[in-house]
This record gives C-alpha cells, sequence and structure tokens, in this order.
C-alpha cells in the first residue's frame, strides 16, 4: 500500500506508540478512569471509562469483522464529535478495517462522491444538524446508527451501537495493527477543486503526534473539549490520538449554543482552536468592555490581576497550562492581545499530508509571526526558485488513494513533500508563511500580486471577521470584507463611522503597498462566509475560488464606482 516517493523518511515508531497500543494501555492501567464524557437531552451528561470503551468497541469490531469483508476494507464514519465517532474509529482498526472520515459540512453531493471513491462498504452515522446529508450515503451501504444519531437515520439504519453492544459477544483480545498497515483515509477539506484522500497508516499517524509532543506539557491529568471536525487531520491528531497517547479526559461540545457552557465545564487544561475562533472570542470580550477601557484597566497592578482572571474564567480557559492555534496563519496583534491577559498562544503548521503538525513553537519560546521550527525528526527547506516550503517527515502521507499522478506531483524527485505555502526560514530555523503560491495573481499591468501579506493587513480591524484581496487581470486589487456579528448588528446605528474608519484603514494599508499592489476599494458586506453556505472550508478556511466566482462579475462594477469603501447588497 505504500506509495510514498522514493527518498522520503520511514517512520521510526515503536510498536508501543501506535494508537490502539496505547489504548489498550489506558485499558489496562486505569480502568475505571473517565474517558469520555458526553453531554446529550440539553445538559445531560454520560460518562465513559476506559473498561465501559474498551468493552462496547469490541462488540462492534465483532460485529464488523461478522459481515465477512476482507481486511483493509473501508468504513466511514459521518457525524459531529461524539464518544461515539471515536469509538467507531477505534472499532473499526480492531476489525482491521481502514476508517474514512466525512465532514459533517459537506454536501450530500459530495458524501456520495468521497463513500463512492473510497469504496467504503458500511458507514457510522452519527450527531448530524443536516439529516439531509443521510442522502449522500449511497443506496445499499450498511449503515449503523451512533448514538445521539437524528431519529431519522434509523429509517435506512442496517442496526444502531446499542443494539450491537446488547446483542454481541466482544472481539477476543486485543488484536493489533502493524505500523505499516493502512490505518484511514483523511479527505482532504480542499479550498479548491474535488476533495482528495490522503493515505495515513498507523505509523503516520502516530509520527504526526510524537513528532511534536516536547514542544509542550502533558499529562494523564489533562482534560480537553473536543469540538472542531474529527473528520479533520487536526482535531484527529491533537486531541483523539494525544488522548490515546497521554490518557486525557475528553469532553464533547453538545451544540453551537451551549459551547461557552460546555467550555467551562470542562475546564480544558490544554485547549486548541483555530485563528476565526480566536478572533470571535477576543470580539465577545470587547462587545462588554472596549479595548481602550480594558487595556487602562488590565495596566493597573492589582485591578489588572482581578480582570484578567475574571475573563478567563469566563471563556472556561482559567485552568488551561497551554493554548494553542493551527490551521491557518494567526495575526501577530491576537496572539499579543492573549498575551496580556495572561494566555501565552502556542501556534502550530501543518497539512493533511503530513499527519497534521509539521513544525510548533515551544512553550515560553514563542517568535511572534512564526510557527515555530520544524518538529523533531522533521526537516524543511525554502525552494530558492519558487520560495515554497519543503518538508521531509515521517508523518508524510503514503500518497493519494487511487491517484498516483497527484502522489508523484506532492513529492520532489528526493523525496521531501510539496506545502505549496511560500515561507521564509530565519536564522533561528523558524518558519514564517507568507501565503499560497497558487493564491498570487497577475494584474492587467501584469505584475503579480501577493494577496496573503495583504489580507493580513486588512483584517486588522476589529469589526471585519474575514476578508479577500482578488484582482486578477484587473488593473488593480481591490478588498472583500465581511463584518463580524457585533459589527453587522450594529450596522445600522454606525455605519457613517464604519466608512470612515475603513476608509481610513485603507489609506494606511496602501501607503505600505507597492503601487500595483494597492487596493482600489473595498466591498463590505454582512452575510457571513461559513462552511454551509460554501464559502468557508470544515476547518474555517476561506474557500477563495468559490468566493471569487461568486462575486467575479461585481468586481469591475465595484473599482468604477471609485469609491473607497463598497456595500454590498
Amino acid at each position: 500500500m505504500t506509495i510514498r516517493s522514493p527518498g522520503a523518511r520511514a517512520p521510526q515508531i515503536a510498536n508501543t506508540d501506535l494508537p490502539l497500543q496505547r489504548f489498550y494501555h489506558w485499558e489496562a492501567t486505569s480502568p475505571d478512569k473517565v474517558y469520555f464524557t458526553q453531554p446529550f437531552n440539553g445538559g445531560q451528561l454520560r460518562e465513559y471509562t476506559w473498561r465501559q470503551v474498551g468493552m462496547e468497541t469490541r462488540k462492534v469490531a465483532a460485529w464488523l469483522q461478522a459481515q465477512g469483508w476482507a481486511p483493509g476494507t473501508k468504513v466511514a464514519i459521518l457525524g459531529k464529535n461524539s464518544a461515539g465517532w471515536i469509538m467507531a474509529d477505534l472499532a473499526i482498526w480492531m476489525a482491521g478495517y481502514v476508517s474514512v472520515p466525512l465532514y459533517p459540512l459537506l454536501t450530500a453531493d459530495n458524501i456520495l462522491q468521497i463513500a463512492q471513491h473510497s469504496e467504503s462498504v458500511a458507514c457510522f452515522v452519527g450527531k448530524l444538524d443536516d439529516v439531509g446529508l443521510l442522502g449522500g450515503v449511497p443506496d445499499g451501504m450498511k449503515i449503523i446508527s451512533l448514538p445521539l444519531a437524528p431519529d431519522v437515520v434509523a429509517t435506512r439504519a442496517t442496526t444502531d451501537w446499542e443494539t450491537i453492544v446488547a446483542t454481541t459477544e466482544p472481539l477476543a483480545g486485543s488484536p493489533v495493527r502493524n505500523g505499516g498497515d493502512l490505518a484511514t483515509l483523511v479527505y482532504t477539506s480542499g479550498t479548491t477543486g474535488t476533495a482528495k484522500g490522503a493515505m495515513h497508516s498507523f505509523d503516520t499517524l502516530a509520527a504526526g503526534l510524537l513528532t511534536v509532543v516536547n514542544h509542550s506539557e502533558h499529562d494523564q491529568n489533562d482534560r480537553v473539549l473536543s469540538y472542531l471536525p474529527l473528520a479533520h487531520i487536526m482535531e484527529r491528531s491533537v486531541l483523539q490520538l494525544s488522548s490515546l497517547y497521554f490518557g486525557y479526559h475528553v469532553f464533547f461540545a453538545e451544540s453551537l449554543t451551549s459551547f461557552a457552557e460546555d467550555l467551562r465545564r470542562a475546564r480544558p487544561t490544554a485547549f486548541i482552536s483555530v485563528p476565526r475562533l480566536w478572533l470571535k472570542f477576543q470580539q465577545g470580550v470587547l462587545a462588554k468592555i472596549p479595548q481602550k477601557k480594558l487595556s487602562r484597566m488590565l495596566k493597573t497592578p492589582v485591578l489588572g490581576y482581578f480582570v484578567r482572571k475574571k475573563i478567563v474564567k469566563q471563556l472556561g480557559l482559567d485552568q488551561a497550562k497551554w493554548v494553542g492555534s493551527g490551521s491557518a496563519p494567526m495575526a501577530s496583534d491576537l496572539v499579543e492581545w492573549y498575551q496580556a491577559l495572561g494566555l501565552n498562544m502556542h501556534e502550530g503548521y501543518g497539512m493533511t499530508e503530513l499527519g497534521c503538525t509539521s513544525h510548533s513553537t515551544r512553550v515560553g519560546g514563542h517568535a511572534i509571526g512564526t510557527v515555530g521550527c520544524a518538529a523533531d525528526g522533521v526537516d524543511h527547506r525554502i525552494d530558492p526558485e519558487t520560495g515554497e516550503v519543503q518538508v521531509l517527515s515521517p508523518a508524510a502521507t503514503l500518497g493519494y488513494y487511487k491517484a498516483p499522478e497527484l502522489t508523484a506531483e506532492l513529492f520532489t524527485a528526493d523525496g521531501w513533500l510539496k506545502t505549496g505555502d511560500k515561507g521564509v526560514i530565519d536564522a533561528n530555523n523558524r518558519l514564517t508563511i507568507v501565503g499560497r503560491i497558487k493564491d498570487n495573481f497577475k494584474t492587467s499591468k501584469g505584475k503579480y500580486v501577493a494577496p496573503a501579506p495583504i489580507e493580513h493587513k486588512l483584517s486588522q480591524h476589529d469589526a471585519i471577521d474575514a476578508c479577500l484581496v482578488v484582482g486578477s487581470s484587473m488593473s488593480q486589487p481591490l478588498g472583500l470584507i465581511v463584518l463580524n456579528e457585533v459589527a453587522a448588528r450594529d450596522l445600522g446605528q454606525n455605519k457613517a463611522k464604519l466608512m470612515t474608519e475603513f476608509s481610513e484603514h485603507l489609506d494606511a494599508i496602501n501607503a505600505t503597498l507597492d503601487a500595483h499592489e494597492q487596493l482600489d476599494c473595498v466591498a463590505v458586506t454582512t452575510k457571513a462566509w461559513t462552511p454551509e453556505n460554501g464559502l468557508l472550508t470544515p476547518t474555517l478556511k476561506v474557500k477563495r475560488a468559490q468566493i471569487e466566482a461568486r462575486f467575479a462579475n461585481e468586481f469591475e462594477g465595484w473599482a468604477k464606482r471609485r469609491e473607497k469603501v463598497v456595500w454590498v447588497e
């Protein structure tokens, strides 16, 4: 199954550090310790010990094996984060099969495409906000309903988790998988094009975590909250695999509306999010305490101590030993804002094809603006011609499933993985990401523009939720701005003020740019970009191509108005 390009570094992972082996370790040494806390029905809680998880998982693994599928058969998981999601993943592995996570924010058509491409024979279905996604599960495919699945799932389900647990004898012993065995197909969320299935073995999954474990502090008593999509490699690695490696107590969020309560219940000792959510947390605080007032309060020694303590406790992070951000670059001023509250941000960089994290800042050694040094056992370099970041890692994917041509394009001739990101490595071997190579565009004047640095500057206004710089084949670039919830809510009374602020913001940005990079205008909309409307990935990255396609017919008209700020209806 290995399709990794010749020359790529082979994983050197001890068998005892593989995911299933780590699960058996905690099951044997801490059987009565709570592993999962799962909320349901508006705040009721169910706790699962390591022993309970092991017993239920073995029963489901035995049921899967009884279906007679060949070893290595693909089994999908569709649902939001839950205890059942992780137990299904473990059961698939115990049974000798390969798990295929499906994003619960995809369209039914995309789910169908991935289910068919992966050749999955069955699908676990759990929590869903949109039951219409069930239409993406191919006819004839076995469906196993997980706890918390919507009632409608039962109308198509072959069976359900509870029935299997009640009627099946557990799989004997503690079956393990070899490090080189294929463990999962992780389909890229994809900011463009059709999703590709990155193949990861148990070795590469373990390596994606173990190369960065020394960059922060962890122990068995840690608590974490699972809410970022488990179908994405980031949550799969830094939460699911970390829980298996360190023995974490995992809490789950029940819903978007209960998230703040879920976070305060868990009071995590380690908490990782993405920049857009860190920004929303900040905006929530500033909606109650304006920045100027907050800055004054924080500068007062005694008052500042109590203000920091109160804000961090309200966020549910008063027990956090460390907090982190990943999936996209985080603005330097946002990192500094959290530092002022006593939360030192730990940043990481990676990608699905690298088993999650290839670079990470170290606790106490964060150079703001960088994503830190290459992880332990990982090498990095910059292509001298393109400026692309290239990585040699034991966590690199085996390749793309059923796509040898795309796999060949992913690696250099000497086995380094091509990230597609432009970057700079400083004298201290720290990496700074400066944008995506393919995002650069040429204006009608024949000049190339790198949008990422301009977008970073544009986003530095507290009323902006998201932004994008466009301008391919236009005389000058322009900016697209989405107002955050607070600014959109108060727009009726603050529109004139925002017009002035955005105009001044644009002037300040243009003063720092070369002539061909300067923005003609900024177009402002109140309609959020979300995964549901197809303009963000499930991990909240901007889908550049989709946004450009949606507004492309408006670009020239906005520019011709010769107004610095254009409001989009």
